[in-house]
Order: structure tokens, then C-alpha cells, then sequence
């Protein structure tokens, strides 16, 4: 690859797994707004984000291959985002609790003037879990950050029975599918 690759993403969790092909990147993060109209459906809303988010960079950084993404948590037809609080993060995790969910992360490629997107879905199933145990996962820092206030790959781990797809599309990034596009596109 000659071409100059950038994540627009300042998520720790993305840059390791971008790492994982093997190619240098640079991180820059977007600036965009990530306000969603009131009538984006819960499906759609990882993808537009994602796109935003590359457009942003790509507009300053014609001459590079950028990857924007964002992650969406979907319990029903409602969005789970990042909690504001402990109050916010016990409420999450609540109804989370011994039910099946959704992660939609949205992945866009914008290169050479060109543009491409695509939607992971994994499901995940949260076993029911005692008011204990949301008050201890609440109490720790981990769930302030993170769509659906968990983290699979950490503490979180502790709260799911079991997931349907890909695990690294829980963590932020369908990587294996990133790369096979990115091979399909003649980018890499």
C-alpha cells in the first residue's frame, strides 16, 4: 500500500485493532457532529456516523485512504450511547440484563475520491444479572466510555452469556471484514 492510511477514530480500542493489519496508520480524530436526525433508524445510525466521520478527515486529507467507524449498542428500536452517569450506567445495564441485544458497528472507506460502507452486526446475550452485580460493574471506570455502558473486553466480559458474530465488532472493530474489503477494493 502506497498510499497514506488514517483512522478517524480516537478510540484506544479501534487503533489496537487496526494494528492488527499490520500497517501503519496515523490516528486523527474527527471533528464532525454526530447528532443523528430523529428519524434515523437504530440500524442505520452506525453507518451514517462512520461516514461523517471519514468524510471530516478525508475532506482535509484528500491524498490518504481513511477509516471511520463508530459503534451503536440496540436494545429494541432504542440506541443504548455512552452513559453520563452511574445513575445512566445502572439503567443500561438493567435492561441489558438477561436479554439479547445488537452491536452495529459502521465502517466507511473513503480513498481517491471514492467512498465505500458497510454494517457488522453481532448479537449479544447478557446473562440476568443480580442489582450486586450491576452496582459493582457501575462503580467501576469502565462503562463510562463505551456504547451500552459495557466492554466485552474487559470487566464486561463478566456480564455476557454468549455472542452470535464477531466478537471484534463488539469491541469497535470488525477487522477481519475491514480487511477483506480493504483486499477486495485493491487498497491494501
Amino acid at each position: 500500500m502506497c498510499k497514506k492510511l488514517i483512522l478517524a477514530s480516537g478510540s484506544p480500542r479501534r487503533k489496537e485493532l487496526l494494528s492488527k493489519l499490520q500497517i501503519p496508520f496515523e490516528v486523527i480524530v474527527s471533528e464532525c457532529d454526530e447528532t443523528l436526525p430523529a428519524d434515523t433508524p437504530a440500524e442505520e445510525a452506525a453507518a451514517l456516523l462512520a461516514v461523517r466521520k471519514a468524510a471530516a478527515v478525508a475532506e482535509l486529507h484528500p491524498d490518504a485512504v481513511v477509516i471511520g467507524a463508530d459503534t451503536t449498542v440496540i436494545l429494541g428500536d432504542s440506541i443504548l450511547g455512552k452513559p453520563q452517569d452511574q445513575q445512566e450506567c445502572r439503567l443500561m445495564l438493567t435492561a441489558l440484563s438477561g436479554c439479547v441485544h445488537k452491536v452495529i458497528t459502521g465502517v466507511a472507506v473513503f480513498w481517491e475520491g471514492h467512498s465505500f460502507s458497510f454494517s457488522e452486526e453481532t448479537l449479544v446475550q447478557f446473562y440476568p444479572l443480580t442489582a450486586d452485580e450491576i452496582e459493582r460493574y457501575a462503580e467501576s471506570r469502565e462503562p463510562y466510555d463505551k456504547a451500552g455502558a459495557y466492554g466485552i473486553q474487559g470487566l464486561g466480559a463478566l456480564l455476557v452469556r454468549g455472542i452470535h458474530g464477531d466478537y471484534f465488532n463488539v469491541v469497535g472493530l470488525p477487522v477481519a471484514r475491514l480487511h477483506r474489503e480493504l483486499e477486495r477494493l485493491n487498497i491494501l
